[in-house]
């Protein structure tokens, strides 16, 4: 799932700032941009964000900027001393040499002193922040799955409506097959009047009919399937109803509709059968994709 979330938290040595944004992935794929000062505390900033999803690509980039420090040490006194020692040994070679300016000097690598910090203290800063920023990120998170439920649960009452609208067509097949095969065995035994009429009886020709419905009736008859692509839909609906970490669940239940829509399709005797299974399987395939977007 894509999400997105950042947290800022001023402190008196300087600005930590968390960042975390996710696109969709059927795994966890976790990925850390940290400054190196910070690098020991990657290992709870994982932790804290596994325990909060399970699936997605996440790019996570901690920093901290230090302030400068204020009063009588804003200015590193060893390192001015050095470097003007330096400097007089500098312009005894050289009389021509321009002086440092101000700005220069103020600009040297180190001069100007940087806040200190504990590295308890800003463990402990990093593990609030860590929070603050995590619960926004699955806030987020939750937000869009709350608008893929909602396109789920419509593709399982469209769902619902196919096998509402084909249920009742396979009595039907079943009778228009059983006239046709009336018809045929009537042709081949020679009891429509042409020809020379093989002598059976009403009751044996009736018998073979009987058994050749009952085997092509036996063959197309998808009323177990259409019972498990509804049980299979309650299931779905439920586990999207209950919440929580349902990805998996519903990989699994698209595995099992699938199944039921691909033997739909293979015992389909009409067009309407045929077509009702084509449709199963799109929608069937847009709740799949998704689903692997899903915690």
């Amino acid at each position: 799932m894509t999400g997105y979330a950042v947290a800022t938290s001023e402190g008196a040595a300087g600005t930590l700032t968390i960042e975390i944004k996710s696109v969709n992935s059927r795994f966890l794929d976790l990925q850390f941009r940290i400054n190196d000062e910070l690098r020991a505390l990657e290992p709870d900033l994982r932790s804290a964000i596994m325990a909060a999803i399970t699936r997605g690509k996440v790019e996570v980039r901690l920093s901290f900027g230090r302030k400068a420090a204020s009063g009588s040490q804003a200015l590193n006194q060893e390192l001015l001393a050095d470097l003007a020692r330096l400097q007089s040994e500098v312009s005894r070679h050289f009389a021509s040499a321009s002086q440092m300016t101000v700005a220069e000097l103020l600009r040297w690598p180190g001069v100007v002193e940087e806040a200190q910090v504990g590295q308890e203290s800003l463990q402990a800063d990093v593990a609030e922040l860590t929070k603050k920023v995590v619960a926004g990120f699955v806030d987020s998170r939750q937000r869009e799955g709350a608008a893929l439920e909602a396109m789920l649960l419509s593709r399982i009452e469209s769902m619902e409506t196919i096998v509402k609208r084909i249920t009742p067509l396979i009595p039907q097949v079943i009778s228009q097959f059983q006239q046709k095969a009336v018809e045929r065995m009537q042709d081949a035994l020679g009891l429509a009047g042409h020809g020379n009429p093989q002598v059976l009886t009403r009751q044996e020709v009736f018998e073979r009919i009987r058994q050749e419905v009952t085997l092509y009736g036996i063959r197309i008859d998808v009323s177990e399937e259409l019972s498990r692509l509804t049980a299979h839909l309650n299931e779905t609906r439920h586990i999207l109803k209950k919440g929580g970490q349902v990805g998996k669940r519903l990989d699994f239940m698209m595995q099992e509709l699938n199944r039921e829509a691909n033997t739909l399709g293979a015992k389909a005797s009409v067009k309407e059968l045929a077509d009702a299974s084509m449709e199963l399987k799109l929608l069937i395939e847009q709740m799949r994709e998704q689903v692997q977007n899903l915690e």
